[in-house]
């Protein structure tokens, strides 16, 4: 079986690496890019099974970037990685097409479990952050 191709987009080029490495064991990252244009760009060319995006990216933030890779026609697996723990934010993340949403503060614990959970078909997201009508 292939390992599961992913493709990074994050504007601080140290925390990719360690996102990288955290990742490396179990996936394979394909590429790391600082913004949301070369994220689109990156997805078209690699044609990824999964895109891990910040949200707070320059030239494209990763929630426009999110919607654009869907609207194109993307198949890849959608996973926020963010500061971001307003509702707002993590609502607007799954609108776009997100099938996951982490807090970089829970990185070594939920980015793993996150995009497994993407891949089995569910949608990850933080117990912390409320985000539906009920809560």
């Amino acid at each position: 079986m292939e390992p599961v191709r992913v493709l990074l987009a994050d504007d601080h080029h140290d925390f990719l690496a360690v996102v990288a490495r955290l990742l490396e064991p179990e996936f394979e990252v394909v590429a790391m890019v600082d913004d949301g244009q070369a994220l689109l760009d990156e997805a078209a060319r690699l044609e990824p099974d999964v895109v891990v995006l910040d949200i707070s990216m320059p030239v494209l933030n990763g929630i426009e970037a999110a919607r654009r890779l869907k609207a194109g026609g993307s198949k890849a697996i959608i996973v926020f990685l963010t500061v971001h723990e307003d509702p707002d934010y993590l609502r607007a993340a799954l609108a776009a097409g997100g099938d996951g949403y982490v807090v970089k503060g829970r990185l070594a614990c939920d980015l793993p479990l996150a995009l497994r959970a993407a891949l089995a078909g569910g949608v990850f997201v933080p117990r912390s952050i409320p985000h539906g009508p009920e809560e």
